[in-house]
């Protein structure tokens, strides 16, 4: 039996950018949903893809916009393709909840590393990978489910993107162990750190603070150690 292929959306208002997306990711066995405007990506979200690649400038609104009206019911990665990538970019970018940024103009290696790498951590994420030993970590309020990457909090799921979820893995794995910013972002997104990446870090914690804690402004679970970085107790 032949097996599933992984879908990807493209959304771009650019046809002849979709065409050249479209014919090079077929080409490594992807199936393709296209988009050319914001309200046509967030409709075609609903249909599941595994991947999601995302134009920041787009009609209707903007690839910004459509990331956080996605993110209010999926958790599949978001890959923004745009020329627009300064440091305010990509910030406003994660708050909306997207995973990674991929400069225009890039090359198709570039892109297939990106494509393959968020979906090799989603499927995992998602427990599409196959099932390992189950493992329950709880933080308070908050119960990860490590095989089948299900986060609940007092019992209800909570959605949290790839990112979010390695991160508070990464915390809740290691209690008590101080993670600085560098750390953080080496581990999870497997990168070396820049200068412009602890803003990145700030962002999904604050974004993680936001969805599991009672008063984000007074976290109880993920906590700061001031000048050194982030814990869990």
């Amino acid at each position: 039996m032949e097996p599933i292929p992984q879908t990807i959306l493209i959304a771009d208002d650019e046809a002849e950018i979709r065409q050249v997306l479209r014919v090079f990711l077929e080409g490594e066995g992807y199936r393709i949903l296209e988009a050319a405007d914001g309200p046509a990506a967030v409709e075609l979200a609903a249909q599941g893809p595994d991947l999601i690649l995302l134009d920041v400038m787009m009609p209707g609104f903007d690839g910004v916009e459509a990331c956080r009206r996605i993110r209010q019911s999926s958790t599949a990665p978001i890959l923004f393709l745009t020329a627009r990538s300064t440091d305010a970019d990509k910030l406003a970018g994660f708050s909306a909840g997207g995973d990674d940024y991929l400069a225009k103009p890039f090359t198709c290696t570039e892109l297939l590393s990106r494509v393959r790498a968020l979906l090799r951590r989603y499927c995992v994420y998602g427990g599409k990978a196959g099932a390992g030993a189950r493992q329950a970590l709880q933080v308070g309020p908050i119960a990860i489910d490590t095989e089948s990457g299900q986060v609940t909090r007092e019992g209800v799921p909570v959605a949290l993107t790839d990112l979010e979820y390695r991160i508070l893995l990464l915390l809740a794995s290691n209690r008590r162990q101080v993670f600085p910013a560098q750390a953080i972002y080496e581990q999870v997104w497997g990168e070396p750190y820049l200068y412009s990446s602890g803003n990145t870090i700030m962002v999904h914690i604050r974004n993680l603070r936001r969805k599991l804690e009672d008063d984000p402004q007074n976290p109880k679970i993920i906590k700061n150690v001031w000048g050194k970085g982030y814990r869990i107790e």
